[in-house]
């Protein structure tokens, strides 16, 4: 008798391979095009992310000759990538043959991707691999753009299965009047994969072998292939400096909507510009004109106030920010401490309820829990060769334009009368002055005046 356990299918496998060896020449960058970020992230990880997220069990990144800055962006986002090199770039088809040893394991899906395509959602990639489990030999991601100039025309049958990918060159007038165009990604029979791929020829005006050619050959053999609609917005490839702005504005428009649906205000979101993994609690308010680099976490009722600039921080709850301030990588700041205007912190724990309401700098430090740090208070952690730590205890008051020298510990409770350059500890309690005496001489800048007038020539 069959156990409900064993009449349920078994889970497909699936490999992902990411095409990222081309050369970027219109970026007009030394950088490698796949490397170039959008929200704070590369495209290639971005597609990376994506891929895992749709479940592939294993990952093949296909890249250019020399190119170990790509392999290594590949290996820091996805660990367990492969690493295939295409050594000459003859087309779309010989660049996934570069995968072959993976091909050949036998997966049950393959999806095909670019590396400088980032804003195809998971989703998508889940409904490719789902008409492979429904049947299909194939399955083309489409989409519709605006103009159509350029692109491969998608020609399917009555009932919208796929016949061909015609290109624009070759295509009749009839065809070229066909709205669904190819988006160049797709998803193909794992058993099958390998056996398209190898008899595709390059019997064509560039002596390449191309990716859509597969269709051919699964339509000869029979196999279904099958069309999957995306917005054109989703399937942007990038191949320049403007497409790359593109792809960052589409990317921040998720991100804005994201952050409030999930319960952020954001004043005027066309403004504030986040990175892939910023993090907002519920109640977070963000005023106009603020950035998130990568790393940040806000938690619930934060409030960061307009033209600051956070990366690497960590708030916890009811924490006031701005406006004009900086939180640099490593800043953690506990409940309802308070960063005010023209504020620099970095590398530094605020303690909960703390202030350091302006015009400061606090790196490499520990300020204490309800600490107040005057304005002008610098901590000097940098001696032009290593980096020092001040640690400020619990109900501390330091006085505006004093200097902390590190390494230093300044005492829980503990006075630093303003102006002072504080070069030893001070003790819990203590009131520590450092600064010279104050000395006035009566009528000395009268006499002054009167003695420099005597020594100015005459006219």
């Amino acid at each position: 008798m069959t156990t409900e356990t064993e009449s349920r299918a078994a889970p497909r496998r699936c490999l992902a391979i990411i095409l990222a060896a081309g050369e970027g020449k219109r970026m007009r960058s030394a950088l490698p095009k796949v490397l170039h970020k959008v929200a704070g992230r590369s495209m290639l990880a971005h597609v990376l992310d994506s891929v895992n997220r749709a479940g592939a069990d294993a990952v093949a990144v296909v890249v250019g000759p020399g190119r170990d800055d790509v392999a290594a962006e590949a290996r820091a986002a996805a660990p367990e990538a492969r690493i295939f090199v295409q050594a000459e770039r003859l087309g779309t088809a010989h660049a996934v043959l570069a995968a072959r040893d993976a091909l050949a394991e036998g997966f049950d899906d393959v999806l095909v991707l670019f590396a400088d395509t980032p804003l195809t959602r998971p989703e998508t990639f889940v409904h490719l691999r789902k008409k492979l489990g429904d049947g299909s030999g194939i399955a083309v991601l489409g989409f519709e753009p605006e103009d159509p100039t350029g692109y491969g025309r998608l020609l399917t049958d009555n009932e919208g299965g796929l016949l061909a990918i015609r290109e624009h060159k070759d295509a009749s007038p009839a065809e070229l009047a066909v709205g669904a165009c190819n988006a160049g990604l797709m998803a193909l029979d794992g058993k099958r994969a390998l056996d398209w791929l190898a008899r595709i020829g390059n019997s064509n005006a560039q002596q390449e072998y191309y990716l859509p050619d597969a269709v051919v050959m699964a339509r000869a053999e029979g196999a279904a292939c099958a069309l999957v609609m995306a917005p054109a917005q989703e399937v942007l490839g990038v191949n320049d400096r403007a497409q790359l702005a593109v792809a960052e504005a589409e990317i921040q428009r998720r991100l804005r909507l994201a952050a409030m649906l999930g319960g952020a205000t954001l004043i005027a979101p066309e403004t504030v510009f986040f990175s892939f993994d910023t993090v907002l609690g519920s109640d977070v308010l963000v005023e106009p004109h603020v950035v998130f680099g990568p790393g940040v976490t806000v938690g619930d009722g934060g409030v960061i106030h307009s033209f600051s600039h956070l990366e690497g921080a960590t708030l916890a709850k009811n924490v006031s920010i701005g406006p004009y301030a900086r939180l640099r990588p490593g800043a953690k700041l506990a409940d309802k401490a308070r960063i005010g205007n023209f504020v620099e912190i970095k590398q530094a724990d605020i303690g909960e309820g703390a202030k350091v309401n302006h015009l400061t700098y606090i790196g490499d430090a520990s300020i204490g829990a309800r600490a107040n740090i005057g304005a002008g208070v610098i901590t000097c952690n940098y001696d032009g060769f290593l980096k020092y730590r001040t640690s400020i205890g619990a109900d501390a008051f330091i006085g505006s334009n004093s200097a902390l020298v590190a390494p230093v510990k300044i005492g829980d409770g503990a006075f630093v009368g303003s102006g002072s350059v504080v070069t030893e500890n001070v003790e819990a309690d203590a009131l520590a002055v450092a600064r010279g005496r104050q000395a006035v001489l009566p009528g000395w800048a009268a006499a002054f005046r009167k003695k420099m007038a005597a020594l100015k020539p005459a006219k």
